[in-house]
């Protein structure tokens, strides 16, 4: 089998888990030998890895920043190693191809849960439209080629991951990681505030990473239907309380300073889980106090490290 972006956040715990679970050669085609927005990478990298499965979670992404900053470059990047993927899996016969989207695919106002059959219902929030659009076309790609090759394509849809290992770069990580390099550093530092994007009162969904890895690999196991699948938790917290939590964790004693003209992003996300459940069974396990403990304590071991 191949994973794509095995190397990555999410693809280093799908990788060790497949290894767990007794997978005999797991290739992971790194981005220093093999560019895979050009075609002939691709090709190299199938007929090097001769894959059975691809499980595809390469992506060019960030957080609001980093979108507002590079709508183009994350929209061609995505699409194009996506769509050039799927054709040449196809074409070198691979048995199943796993996609992994995004939530920045669902329109911007959704009812919330989000369901799958929302997905079409409106255009995405302005600052990820472009990477959540590119991502969603992998969806339309993998049911018209399951709809005229016969091609075993499936499309899951998971929430904002989080865990170790995950992006503490400013420039373009996600609001979790960030919250928490701000706070313990600022504790560090011995800082009176910290400055938080937006009002607050966006809500997000948060999966931790482990969790996430052993859905995808359930769904490579069990499901092979043309329908997208959520992966989440079933439930949401406002960004003002999350940054409550996450200062709380840290033991961060200043305080937090909204700035309001920052973007907040979608307003609200929260998704329906029980296309997972009732699929292939699949529920997130990790309490979410759990999970931050878990990050924060990666952080600041890496920090001290360092």
């Amino acid at each position: 089998m191949m994973v794509t972006g095995g190397a990555g956040f999410l693809g280093s715990v799908v990788v060790r888990r497949l290894q767990e679970a007794g997978a005999d050669h797991v290739f992971v085609p790194k981005v220093e030998e093999y560019d895979l927005r050009t075609r002939a990478d691709i090709d190299r990298a199938l007929a090097d890895g001769k894959p059975d499965l691809v499980i595809h979670l390469a992506a060019v992404v960030g957080g609001i920043g980093a979108n507002r900053e590079n709508p183009g470059r994350f929209f061609y990047d995505n699409a194009i190693m996506g769509i050039q993927l799927i054709e040449q899996a196809r074409l070198a016969r691979v048995a199943k191809l796993l996609t992994v989207g995004t939530v920045c695919a669902y329109p911007k106002f959704t009812s919330v849960p989000f369901h799958e059959d929302d997905i079409w219902n409106g255009y995405p929030e302005e600052t990820n439209a472009p990477y959540g659009l590119a991502k969603k076309m992998l969806l339309v790609q993998s049911q018209a080629y399951r709809d005229q090759y016969g091609f075993n394509a499936i499309y899951l849809i998971p929430v904002n991951l989080y865990g170790p290992g995950d992006n503490f770069d400013p420039a373009s990580s996600h609001v979790i990681p960030a919250l928490i390099k701000k706070c313990v550093d600022a504790r560090e530092a011995g800082d009176a505030f910290i400055e938080a994007w937006g009002t607050g009162s966006a809500s997000r969904e948060f999966l931790y990473v482990e969790d996430a890895a052993r859905g995808i690999l359930l769904a490579a196991e069990r499901y092979d239907g043309r329908e997208p699948v959520n992966l989440g938790v079933g439930s949401e917290i406002t960004i003002r309380s999350l940054t409550e939590l996450i200062v709380r964790l840290t033991r961060f004693q200043g305080q937090v300073r909204w700035d309001p003209s920052k973007p907040d992003g979608q307003p609200r996300r929260a998704l329906d889980t029980t296309r997972a459940r009732e699929s292939f069974g699949f529920t997130a396990g990790t309490s979410f106090e759990d999970g931050l403990r878990n990050t924060i304590d990666w952080y600041e071991a890496r920090r001290t490290n360092n």
